[in-house]
């Protein structure tokens, strides 16, 4: 619903400037008037003006405003009310989000690898205010942060609480992709989406990839799988014991990080969806545009709108500010022609 002021026959506003016009000139004549020099003028100066020559512009003053607020209720603002109903065969998707220890790998300056996949996840999620989208994260077991919904804040503040070590450590693929599946069962959604996103190999959980991929083809969900970051040697932050002090330090090592890119593949080309590499924050955002692009919902908007007159109570302030005016000028609070 939104609510809005708009002036029917906005070409009366322009009547308005004649108020001010009224009152410069009745300004205007009293000051030439003044300009004059009678006898005795000087004397007259000395004297201390009393309140009706303090208020004699009032009569003007009031009749100026009433031409200017009559002028607008001539416009006749209305106040309008625009409803819309929003029909959507939206698309239910799922976020599967690796938070093993390898995604602290500091490959990804500034920041580490969950850090900006948090951030990309964010953006994507935003832009999809029509869709219902949910979070499962996964370890060495899988949690569902929140099931596909289209309560964008509350998805956003379960996402901004995902954290490193917030499960046992290992990579089960298997087990989030199963939960992800879990979570779109019931769904009645046109399409159904799983976007994979991990930098390891499976290493842990009770559930294999590939079965978890033969159930996801089963039920006709795609899955695009974002594998973030290189094999090999990666900076990664290790704590440490100084020998010396035994305070606890943090170090940047490099460390061996193993990948599966054709398990990944697989898993996409096996349920219709794609695989995607991404080695920086940059690529990793262009991929998710990218799925953004190609996962669009249908929506079919109608839209109502009402207006209503606000003209009428505008007309009586303006009666109101002339009767003002006539009564002021009738006490004798004028400015007297020249």
């Amino acid at each position: 619903m939104f609510q809005g002021l708009r002036f029917e026959e906005p070409m009366w506003l322009w009547a308005a400037l004649v108020g001010p016009l009224v009152f410069y000139v009745v300004w205007r004549r009293e000051r030439l008037r003044r300009a004059m020099v009678f006898p005795g003028a000087s004397r007259a100066g000395r004297m201390k003006p009393g309140w009706r020559v303090r208020l004699r512009h009032l009569p003007a003053a009031l009749a100026a405003i009433a031409l200017v607020v009559c002028a607008v209720a001539l416009a006749r603002p209305q106040k309008g009310t625009l409803k819309e109903n929003v029909t959507t065969q939206g698309v239910d998707i799922v976020v599967a989000l690796d938070v093993s220890g390898s995604m602290a790998a500091e490959d990804f300056q500034p920041k580490n690898r969950l850090e900006v996949a948090k951030e990309v996840v964010s953006d994507f999620v935003k832009r999809r205010a029509t869709d219902r989208i949910g979070l499962v994260v996964f370890a060495g077991r899988s949690l569902t942060k929140a099931p596909p919904t289209t309560d964008s804040a509350v998805l956003l503040r379960q996402l901004e609480d995902v954290q490193l070590d917030m499960l046992p450590d290992g990579t089960a693929i298997g087990s989030g992709l199963a939960t992800s599946l879990g979570r779109l069962r019931r769904s009645k959604a046109r399409s159904r989406v799983i976007v994979l996103v991990t930098d390891g190999s499976n290493n842990a959980g009770e559930i294999d990839p590939e079965t978890a991929t033969d159930i996801a083809r089963a039920m006709e969900v795609r899955v695009y799988t974002v594998l973030v970051g290189r094999g090999g040697q990666v900076p990664m932050p290790v704590k440490m014991q100084d020998p010396h002090t035994g305070q606890v330090i943090k170090r940047t090592l490099p460390m061996e990080v193993d990948v599966d890119e054709a398990l990944m593949k697989r898993i996409a080309e096996r349920t219709g969806g794609e695989s995607h590499l991404a080695t920086d924050p940059d690529s990793l955002r262009k991929i998710f545009d990218r799925i953004d692009r190609l996962e669009k919902s249908e929506i079919k908007l109608t839209t109502f709108r009402r207006y209503r007159e606000l003209f009428p109570p505008v007309l009586v302030a303006a009666a109101a500010l002339l009767l003002a005016a006539g009564a002021s000028w009738l006490s004798g609070l004028r400015v007297l022609p020249a």
